[in-house]
């Protein structure tokens, strides 16, 4: 099969990612400089970016190989991950500033898994799928340790390896016996091969339950969820914002478009499985997050619980579903990017842990009032509160869970987000509360942190217009329907 360079066209946001990392590389080879790292990285992140912008108005969007395709829904998902790897990149620049160990190799890190990300969404095919998801992991591992001299950095980098590998175990598993009674590794192979019948074969069952457990690693659904607020809470925070967005959007893509090309729903075992993990993502994730005095904890199940809300929205079944979890997804980055760019401002790599205890938030409104005021609004929109971004993804997933009738679903839903309420107003109650003789954090206003002020800025606009003004976004996301394959 000969490819044209036109062929390309779709995969040049990638390959312009990967010609960065490679640029990076180098540059760290000939000579150290944070700065120019950083800039570069932030130059290719950019020009990715418009290229997919430009393509996408040119309409180069096509089946470039067997193994990816490069549709609206891969599309949509791409600018999602360019846009949080971009702020990430930015906070990295603030948070690494003052480190005294090698900081270059982070931004290549960076680049790589950010390209396997993207590899991921456009994954027509087992075999890309997974080339895509070790892309994306393999490189996180050294970035959740990056900071060895913070206390817990190195223990959630050996954490997130090991069950990282576990969760990769069981998707070969899984692969291996769906290839095996279906003879396919491509998604149209394996849907052209399912009938009625052939779903509730055992092996397609249990191939595609293995997957589905392995995926549930990646996205952390309980009972699969055990990494999350360790390495949540070691993890630097940029690093923590990439995780959050960037991994978890990657992985829930290809898990929606995998369940959308092989419809193993038609089994109810699987339907109820499915359920399950919804209801015990949901109301776990919020329990769990009601005690903690780590604000990184707290966001990283309150990750499980909004992955919970998505699985009621896939399970809504496609014609709905669909805009619900294009909707929900790009207000959840919104509203997280915005809550781990605080903590990132609010730290520095060269102290001994990270600025992510509720009592080092303490008063923050009487000393740096915008700050509060961002957390505050992040916070809030994450738990859907009216007139922020995340109660319009919310009231999706309502939506769709009403028209399927999934009525014990969305009482689940109802008794979660009453959970986060308390949690998250816990969180904002500390903000306002002085206290005598209180730690004050000082970062330094350099080009980083302008740039890191000028990206949270950025975010908590959106994040408050999307939410009093939605429809101009709603009306974009219905072009990506209407344009979309899966």
């Amino acid at each position: 099969m000969t490819i044209a360079l036109t062929d390309l066209l779709p995969l040049a946001p990638v390959l312009i990612t990967s010609a960065t990392a490679i640029a990076v590389m180098l540059t760290v080879a000939f000579r150290r400089n944070h700065f120019w790292n950083a800039t570069l990285t932030v130059v290719g992140l950019n020009l990715a970016l418009l290229v997919l912008l430009w393509g996408l108005w040119q309409g180069h969007l096509a089946n470039v190989t067997e193994l990816l395709v490069v549709d609206a829904y891969a599309a949509f998902f791409m600018v999602l991950i360019l846009i949080a790897t971009l702020g990430c990149a930015t906070l990295a620049h603030v948070y690494l500033n003052g480190y005294h160990g090698n900081r270059e190799e982070f931004y290549m890190l960076l680049l790589i898994a950010a390209t396997g990300g993207m590899v991921l969404v456009a994954s027509n095919h087992l075999a890309a799928l997974f080339i895509g998801l070790e892309l994306l992991s393999v490189p996180l591992y050294g970035m959740v340790a990056y900071t060895r001299n913070q206390r817990h950095s190195l223990e959630a980098g050996i954490k997130y390896l090991v069950l990282s590998a576990a969760g990769s175990a069981f998707i070969l598993f899984g692969m291996a016996l769906i290839y095996a009674k279906s003879g396919a590794l491509s998604f149209q192979g394996i849907s052209a091969y399912l009938s009625p019948e052939a779903i509730l074969e055992p092996l397609m069952l249990i191939g595609t339950g293995l997957m589905v457990v392995g995926l549930g690693f990646k996205l952390s659904f309980v009972p699969f969820h055990l990494w999350t607020p360790d390495v949540y809470e070691g993890a630097p925070a940029p690093v923590g914002a990439f995780l959050a967005t960037v991994s978890k959007i990657a992985v829930f893509a290809v898990f929606f478009r995998f369940l959308s090309v092989t419809p193993a729903s038609g089994s109810e075992a699987f339907y109820m499985l499915l359920q399950v993990i919804a209801v015990l993502s949901i109301l776990f994730g919020n329990l769990l997050a009601l005690n903690q005095a780590n604000l990184k904890r707290m966001l990283g199940y309150s990750s499980i619980a909004h992955f919970g809300y998505l699985l009621v929205a896939v399970l809504a079944g496609h014609a709905i579903s669909l805009e619900a979890v294009l909707v929900y997804l790009l207000t959840y980055v919104l509203a997280t990017m915005t809550a781990f760019g605080v903590v990132a401002l609010m730290s520095r790599a060269e102290k001994e842990r990270d600025a992510d205890m509720l009592a080092d938030y303490r008063g923050l409104f009487w000393q740096r009032p915008y700050l509060a005021a961002v957390l505050t609004i992040a916070l809030l929109s994450l738990a859907g509160i009216p007139l922020t971004a995340g109660f319009i993804g919310k009231f999706y997933v309502f939506t769709a869970g009403a028209n399927a009738q999934l009525w014990g679903l969305l009482g689940v839903v109802v008794v979660g987000s009453a959970l986060s309420v308390f949690y998250y107003l816990k969180a904002m109650a500390a903000l306002y509360m002085a206290k005598p003789g209180m730690r004050r954090y000082e970062p330094k206003f350099d080009w980083g942190q302008r740039a890191g002020g000028i990206m949270v800025s950025i975010l908590f606009a959106l994040t408050v217009v999307v939410g009093i003004y939605p429809e101009p976004l709603l009306d974009l996301i219905q072009i990506f329907i209407l344009s979309s394959a899966v």
